[in-house]
Formats: C-alpha cells, sequence, structure tokens
C-alpha cells in the first residue's frame, strides 16, 4: 500500500505554495465532526443533564482540572474553550486514521489530519503564540519582557530557545505518535491483502493494534492540551 499523499503544486501560481490534498480534506471532516458533536450535547439542555449532554459536560469539567492544576482558576477560566477545543478537536483527529483508513488509485485520502507534521506543528505555533499574546495581555508589555530575564539576564538567550523547542517538542510530539500508528496499521492491512490466510491472521493484531491506538490518542490529546496550559500559565502568571 502506497501512503503517498497528493499534493497542490504551484497554487495561485506560486512555485513554492503547495498543499497536501488528503490533509485540508481529513482536517475539514474533523472540524465538521467537532461541531456535530458539539452541536447535538448543545441541544435540548436540560438542568439535569443526561445522555450526551451529560457526557460533553464531563469533557468540560475534565478540562477545568486540567487548568486547576497549572494556575488559577481565576486567570485560566477565559482558556477553557482554547482547552475544551484543542481536547475534543485533536481527539476526533487522532482516531480518524485508526477507525479506518481510505486509499484510492494508491494515494491515500483517509487518514489522521495529526500524522502530518504540518498541521501539528501549526497547531503548536498557534498556541505559543497565544501564550505570547496572552501574557502581554494579563501583564502588559514591560512586565511580560521583564521575565525573560529573570532571575539573572544571562537567561535571555536560553528562555528564547526555549520558546522554538517547546513549539518544536509541542508538535512533533504529537505528530510522531499517530504517524506511525498509521504505519503499522498500514503494514498490518498490506500483509491482510496478500493472502486469504494471512487474512484471518491480521484481524486480531488489527483490532489489538486499534485499540491500543485509541488509547494513544486520547493521551495525545491529554498531553497536547496540558502542555498547552503550562505554557500559558508561566506566560499569565506571576508564580510559577
Amino acid at each position: 500500500m502506497d501512503h503517498e499523499s497528493p499534493l497542490y503544486e504551484d497554487l495561485f501560481g506560486i512555485p513554492w505554495l503547495d498543499f497536501n490534498l488528503s490533509t485540508v480534506l481529513m482536517t475539514f471532516v474533523s472540524s465538521v465532526i467537532v461541531f456535530i458533536i458539539c452541536v447535538l450535547a448543545a441541544r435540548n439542555l436540560q438542568m439535569k443533564p443526561k445522555g450526551f449532554q451529560n457526557f460533553m459536560e464531563w469533557i468540560i469539567e475534565f478540562v477545568k482540572g486540567i487548568i486547576n492544576d497549572t494556575m488559577d482558576w481565576k486567570t485560566g477560566k477565559v482558556f477553557l474553550p482554547l482547552g475544551l477545543t484543542l481536547l475534543t478537536y485533536i481527539f476526533v483527529s487522532n482516531i480518524l486514521g485508526v477507525i479506518t483508513i481510505g486509499v484510492w488509485g494508491h494515494t491515500l485520502w483517509w487518514k489522521s489530519p495529526t500524522s502530518d507534521a504540518a498541521i501539528t506543528l501549526t497547531l503548536s505555533t498557534m498556541v505559543v503564540v497565544l501564550t505570547h499574546y496572552y501574557g502581554i495581555k494579563v501583564k502588559g508589555f514591560g512586565e511580560y519582557a521583564k521575565d525573560y530575564v529573570r532571575p539573572v539576564p544571562f537567561l535571555l538567550p536560553f528562555k528564547i530557545i526555549e520558546e522554538f523547542t517547546n513549539t518544536l517538542t509541542l508538535g512533533l510530539r504529537l505528530f510522531g505518535n499517530i504517524f506511525a500508528g498509521e504505519i503499522l496499521l498500514g503494514l498490518i492491512t498490506k500483509m491482510a491483502f496478500i493472502a486469504v490466510p494471512f487474512t484471518f491472521v491480521s484481524i486480531i493484531p488489527m483490532m489489538a493494534w486499534q485499540g491500543f491506538s485509541l488509547f494513544i490518542g486520547a493521551i495525545q490529546a491529554f498531553i497536547f492540551t496540558m502542555l498547552t496550559m503550562v505554557y500559558m500559565s508561566h506566560k499569565v502568571s506571576s508564580d510559577h
């Protein structure tokens, strides 16, 4: 099975501007799924939640717990929508390529968008940029800038380097775990099509790996959201 993805090259006449069409497709699919989930959970709200509303409120409380573990709630409550969006979107994106894979003409179309480093690094870059924005908004530029020379000024270069390493590690950690899972799932699927005996032999490892990948997808969504709140607390909290 060929895992090459289609590229739309030379878009708008710009030679270096190209898009991975399967990644664009799956990013859109993930967004639609998360939107539908949230709409269904918010319909017919009741004082005594039950069913899907109860599940969504549990997720909200879970994200609240993440924020409370990293910063004061009075400061961090504004980040609840961000945390909820990251957790749900990344989890849905992680499991799309685990549930099934779609190949058409030797090209992988249906996959997890988070198995593309461009998506995960974009997410991590947006998160780090947001931490700087809210750091300046909450503390003011002067006080925010002083954090880079505390407790001693010679730490400034190291703190600048840390911002880049945080961006890379946050994005590449998510990408590496999801990409590796899809590659192994693809190898097991390829083995199933070699011959009939291999089809039956590969069913058990495929189901086992899918279950494990669901767990990994949930853990990686949690880790990404948790680290986002940790980085945010470093920028907006006086004591961390």
